[in-house]
């Protein structure tokens, strides 16, 4: 079971983000902000659960949440300003767009930029430890899941709709094979290296 707050007694949002590590495609934050009698005995970090409970978990979130948002950033602005800036401004998009005003913020990772005057920790694999945070994953990873289906059927050949992006070899054979899309990185590694092969989330 997560931990429902990391701050007691305070209006809290959690923050994640999705698809930092793909090849193509826009990444994703979310906002969430739960309400304190919130329980969940299912909810985990996005990438611990099945593609059916994530589906089923993000329609408890939007259902009960006192607010949430979701951020996007796309693959231009990613080349322009680099993945690490672009993830922590898909999280202050999603920040924007909530309806009820935070008076802290617990974000997923060690990275962050100031969001206005709030104060802000950051907590590293805290998509596993907070609630609020397990939820944004959620539903920053199924929104963005979302988006890639829908560039799949544009671009089939390049098998988003299962990769959703990540650097797997049917994604990179197809780069090679048909080059690339107005959707790819062009700042990223694309066709990969023996050295720089990492084991990515699928």
């Amino acid at each position: 079971m997560l931990e429902p707050y990391y701050h007691k007694d305070v209006i809290e949002a959690g923050c994640d983000e999705a698809g930092r590590g793909c090849l193509a495609g826009p990444v994703y934050a979310a906002a969430v902000i739960l309400p304190p009698d919130f329980k969940s005995e299912l909810l985990n970090d996005s990438k611990q659960l099945s593609e059916h409970k994530r589906y089923m978990l993000r329609e408890v979130i939007e259902r009960e949440a006192l607010a949430w948002a979701v951020g996007i950033v796309s693959n231009k602005e990613i080349d322009r300003i680099n993945i690490l800036r672009a993830s922590i401004l898909a999280m202050h998009r999603a920040l924007d767009g909530l309806k009820v005003r935070p008076e802290e913020i617990i974000i997923d990772g060690n990275r962050f930029k100031p969001y206005k005057d709030l104060p802000y920790t950051t907590i590293v694999k805290g998509d596993g430890k907070y609630m609020s945070i397990a939820a944004a994953s959620i539903l920053a990873k199924t929104y963005r899941d979302d988006c890639m289906r829908e560039l799949h059927k544009e671009f089939p050949a390049y098998h988003w709709d299962s990769n959703k992006g990540y650097p797997a070899p049917a994604h990179r054979q197809a780069i090679r094979e048909h080059g690339t899309t107005p959707y790819h990185r062009m700042t990223f590694n694309l066709l990969g290296s023996p050295q720089l092969e990492f084991n990515f989330e699928q």
